[in-house]
């Protein structure tokens, strides 16, 4: 049953105008003549998506917030025991009514709705000048990018704000903005909301299916922006942008977290098994591409399906993790690798750096993944400033929960941890569970994915946190209450 709510009118009047970066990243009311000055030609159109792309990328999103701070307060990460993070720690005791909690809410709330607005102006104008555009082939890929980006804000708008997927008995109702308008947007059920998702999807990879290149070429090979046979360089760079294997990718994660593992598992398996139509694998595990590389490429981007890059990247993290406000203890590095050995492990030691404090007098683990070169001219697009989005990392772990069999788990499981320089053995299911928790710990450290994945599983023991069990209030973030009051 659909209800109606006012959502931030001007969110939903927001156009995007100019042509500089940071002109996207201002959001205001534009007249009529404006808009149709904007998308009058196809240039128009592309700057009006890659200004989606560079909201997505702002410490808001996920330049910091959903992937690094943010969400892994909530899932009791970094540790404040000897540095200032008394307003972080109110994020991890999900004191969601304090004022520190209430703004952070409300500014990633704005934030994600901003994004979309944008991406409904996109799809609304094709419909009216999308003759401007002059290959059909651009023209679907502008709708099927604006409709992902879409989909992919709406999917973490439901982990944040939405009902715990298992079993919920507390109900919640959240608008899907599918225009650009002052009306009010309607609220759907968790299942309808769903629904609008895989629709929005859906019709993305229909529109890609012929027309993506990711379909005719490797993520490497577009990576290279001299490659040959390309109508437009704006079809280079594949994995910065929506393509048809994000969109799969997006499928197997929005699968998982409702619970629907026999889908998860066949949309996982299709990106690990995607090839090219010449039969190339587009995309595979980096482990030893990208972490065993002198130049330390430790986000992994060879083995992204859908990052964002940002060349202000080395600006926003540089306060972030090098204090004792942001690391782990030795005691939570232990914890974080229990079972494993760090000596064969490719992560640990490229992505973590033991530091002694000379103030408190004991050793502490400094957070790599981010830090960035000081200048690698050339690199920076396909290599660096990166921030991970969808890894192909992500698609085994789904493919490994979601298995037939537990020999079908084991075998995707070795393939996994041998890229990570871990000869793994033979477990069984019980054992198998408890290894994909951990692993989304470690591998997904600092990319946003550890609250989601306590959510869906309604984890009531957290790692690191030991005062009390996690709630199911814990896991549904309240709507702004200047959402609310339009009730």
């Amino acid at each position: 049953m659909k209800t109606k709510f006012n959502i931030f009118a001007f969110l939903f009047m927001a156009i995007l105008i100019g042509s500089s970066c940071n002109d996207w990243l201002d959001v205001k009311p534009q007249s009529q003549m404006e808009n149709d000055d904007m998308f009058s030609s196809e240039k128009g159109f592309k700057d009006a998506l890659t200004g989606c792309y560079i909201k997505l990328a702002t410490p808001s999103l996920y330049g910091t917030k959903m992937t690094m701070t943010f969400t892994e307060y909530l899932a009791q990460f970094w540790d404040f025991s000897t540095g200032n993070g008394k307003d972080e720690s109110l994020l991890k005791d999900f004191n969601y009514e304090s004022a520190y909690v209430e703004g952070e809410i409300k500014g990633v709330y704005k934030a994600y709705y901003e994004v979309i607005a944008h991406t409904n102006s996109v799809l609304e104008n094709i419909l009216v000048h999308g003759d401007a555009i002059q290959s059909d082939n651009m023209r679907k890929i502008i709708e099927a990018e604006a409709l992902g980006i879409r989909a992919f804000c709406h999917v973490d708008i439901l982990r944040l704000f939405g009902q715990i997927p298992q079993n919920p008995s507390i109900k919640v109702q959240l608008p899907y903005a599918t225009s650009v308008s002052i009306n009010a947007v309607p609220y759907y059920s968790y299942e309808e909301f769903v629904s609008l998702i895989l629709k929005d999807i859906e019709t993305a990879q229909k529109l890609l299916q012929e027309s993506d290149p990711v379909c005719q070429y490797t993520f490497e090979e577009l990576d290279d922006s001299s490659i040959q046979n390309l109508e437009d360089s704006f079809l280079a760079f594949r994995r910065m942008r929506f393509n048809y294997w994000a969109l799969e990718g997006l499928k197997a994660r929005l699968y998982l977290y409702i619970g629907d593992k026999e889908n998860a598992r066949v949309a996982a398996n299709n990106v690990i098994n995607a090839k090219t139509k010449d039969g190339k694998i587009v995309v595979a595990l980096s482990g030893l591409t990208d972490l065993q590389n002198d130049k330390l490429y430790l986000t992994c981007p060879s083995e992204c399906i859908l990052a964002v890059n940002n060349n202000h990247l080395a600006d926003y993290v540089k306060n972030l993790f090098t204090s004792l406000s942001g690391h782990l203890t030795e005691t939570h590095y232990k914890d974080l690798y229990e079972g494993q050995s760090v000596d064969i492990n490719n992560r640990p030691k490229k992505i973590w750096k033991k530091m002694e404090s000379t103030t408190v007098g004991k050793f502490y683990y400094d957070f790599q993944k981010y830090t960035q070169p000081e200048s690698e001219e050339n690199e920076f697009t396909t290599h660096f400033n990166i921030v991970p989005l969808i890894r192909l990392s992500e698609m085994y772990l789904i493919a490994i929960e979601c298995a037939s069999s537990v020999q079908e788990a084991n075998s995707l499981y070795k393939i996994y941890m041998k890229d990570r320089g871990v000869i793994a053995q033979n477990l069984n299911q019980s054992q198998l569970d408890d290894e994909i928790l951990k692993e989304y710990r470690r591998e997904f450290f600092g990319e946003g994915q550890m609250f989601f994945t306590y959510k869906r599983l309604g984890t009531k023991q957290m790692l690191w946190k030991g005062d009390r069990e996690v709630t199911e209030k814990d896991y549904i973030l309240p709507l702004p209450k200047t959402e609310l009051g339009n009730n």
